[in-house]
């Protein structure tokens, strides 16, 4: 099954083209630098390499060095330098390498960049965008396949979101960079080589909503970045049961659009809440919390949860085993419809 498009269009045009996700958010920085000259792409080998991943591909050749910055080795310098860069009214774009990085710039993203607009009564404003790689699934070594996403939702001034597919990651990440606040925006890494067909010339949906990528009655399956595919398929795989699972991708994680999840609970009588960070006071708890608040009378069954596992993430060998996967989530729906 194709990743979603926005648009769905029932006929290619010729404005259409087949892209990555990665593709898509490098066509998406592209966009916006064109777009806004304020706009300054920096972290550590964004430049001349490109990236880690080879997101900013091209981009420091084409607007310069003085746009897209290659930094030293250190997060905390990088996300403080986006502050004062913000505060003095441009609009940085900071890349943190893998997931795991992240914590050594933590004190400056929940201490400064989250509290500055309501220390200073709306007068300062620092629209930073922070782009994390998260989640598991590429065998790579420790620190580098972490989802630490609810340390940042958890955090007041920061909005958090989260794209599944190559059409999300073209027009989320453009959206991102022309808000105000600050946003750290998680990229699900193992579905950087995943495509789908964009439209450029479509119009996107806004950036804080949530959206049902398939209808069903069964149950509803909610879940957000690369745990999309994994519910998807899951979904796909019921419906040959006939099982018909309805599936929610969150997107946002702060602020979190659960109006459309209310809508399919109180459809379905079922959730399941699918999430690779472990479930101890995680988004998947928020969610489960919420929709039992919100729902309580049209539910048949416990929100049930399928998530990473409560320890630190395994060596690569294991991650399989430590990932929620298509039979997990079929479990736990067979567990929703048991009930």
């Amino acid at each position: 099954m194709a990743a979603p498009t926005m648009h769905r269009p029932t006929t290619a045009t010729s404005s259409t083209q087949t892209i990555t996700l990665a593709k898509g958010l490098n066509m998406g920085l592209r966009a916006a630098m064109e777009r806004d000259p304020r706009v300054i792409v920096m972290g550590e080998d964004v430049g001349r390499l490109g990236g880690v991943f080879r997101i900013t591909d091209g981009l420091q050749k084409d607007f310069g060095e003085q746009r897209v910055l290659d930094t030293p080795l250190a997060e905390s310098g990088i996300i403080g330098t986006a502050i004062g860069l913000a505060i003095r009214g441009y609009r940085p774009v900071c890349e943190i390498q893998f997931d795991g990085f992240v914590f050594p710039g933590f004190d400056q993203l929940v201490s400064q960049l989250a509290k500055l607009h309501y220390r200073s009564q709306g007068k300062v404003k620092v629209p930073v965008v922070v782009r994390i790689p998260f989640g598991g699934g590429i065998g790579a070594v420790e620190h580098h396949s972490e989802s630490p996403e609810s340390y940042f939702a958890h955090t007041a001034g920061l909005k958090v979101v989260a794209c599944s597919n190559p059409v999300d990651a073209y027009w989320m990440i453009q959206q991102a960079i022309a808000t105000d606040d600050p946003v750290i925006f998680f990229e699900p890494k193992r579905r950087y080589w995943e495509k789908a067909e964009l439209d450029p010339t479509a119009r996107p949906e806004p950036l804080h909503t949530s959206r049902v990528l398939r209808r069903g009655s069964a149950a509803t399956v909610a879940c957000y970045g690369p745990m999309v595919r994994t519910c998807l398929d899951a979904a796909a795989a019921g419906a040959e049961d006939g099982i018909d699972l309805e599936v929610i991708d969150l997107r946002t994680l702060s602020p979190l659009d659960l109006g459309p999840v209310f809508e399919s609970v109180r459809h379905t009588g079922r959730l399941v809440m699918v999430s690779e960070a472990p479930s101890e006071s995680s988004i998947a708890a928020e969610v489960a919390a919420r929709v039992q608040q919100e729902c309580f009378y049209s539910l048949e069954a416990p929100v049930l949860r399928v998530t990473g596992f409560d320890t630190p993430y395994p060596p690569s060998k294991l991650e399989e085993e430590f990932l929620p996967d298509l039979d997990r989530v079929l479990h736990a729906v067979d567990r929703a419809l048991a009930w």
